[in-house]
């Protein structure tokens, strides 16, 4: 098997450690809980609009998609909602305040690895399944940095908010409990 594929199989349970870590040495505060839930609410955001497009298929323990998505966020960014993630993760983190600066620099080189051999599988992947449309779309598209115009190349899939809430409802649980320890660790000092 492929590492990467196993790196993506596991991608929900990875970052267990570095919780567990971050919540044991968390010494949050009121600004850095209301800066790093502010965060929180910006990287769910970007989750929900991203997801409202792509549908239930980001939840699938197999690489691949039904087909390729290139508006709403994915025609701003290929990987919307690994950018959510990333901005969601970051708000967990300055939230709990633990080990700080250094943990921030943890937090990246951890994200960093484990999407960027995410990524490539998921490239190499779309690349067999939609060729020269995704070669067309990778080439206008940027992989994390939003570009400021929309790529209007493709068929623009429909958004569906509602799907998109069914979709994060494990996202919004499991943010809500580390949310909760967080909060338990600040209020027990």
């Amino acid at each position: 098997m492929d590492f990467r594929a196993a790196v993506f199989a596991a991608r929900s349970y990875t970052p267990i450690p570095l919780l567990i870590a971050v919540l044991i040495m968390a010494e949050p505060g009121p600004m850095t809980f209301v800066t790093g839930g502010l965060l929180v609410l910006i990287g769910e955001s970007i989750r929900l609009w991203a997801v409202g497009y792509a549908g239930s298929a980001t939840r699938t323990r197999h690489v691949g998609a039904p087909s390729l998505i290139t508006n709403g966020p994915y025609g701003r960014v290929r990987n919307p909602l690994y950018v959510g993630n990333f901005v969601l993760s970051l708000g967990l983190c300055v939230m709990a305040w633990a080990w700080m600066p250094y943990m921030i620099g943890i937090f990246v080189a951890a994200f960093g690895i484990q999407y960027g051999l995410i990524v490539s599988l998921e490239e190499e992947s779309l690349r067999k399944t939609f060729g020269a449309q995704y070669e067309a779309y990778l080439a206008a598209v940027p992989r994390y940095l939003p570009r400021f115009t929309e790529y209007t190349a493709g068929k623009p899939a429909p958004y569906d908010f509602g799907a998109a809430l069914r979709s994060e409802r494990r996202t919004f649980q499991s943010t809500a409990v580390v949310m909760a320890a967080i909060a338990a660790r600040w209020y027990l000092g």
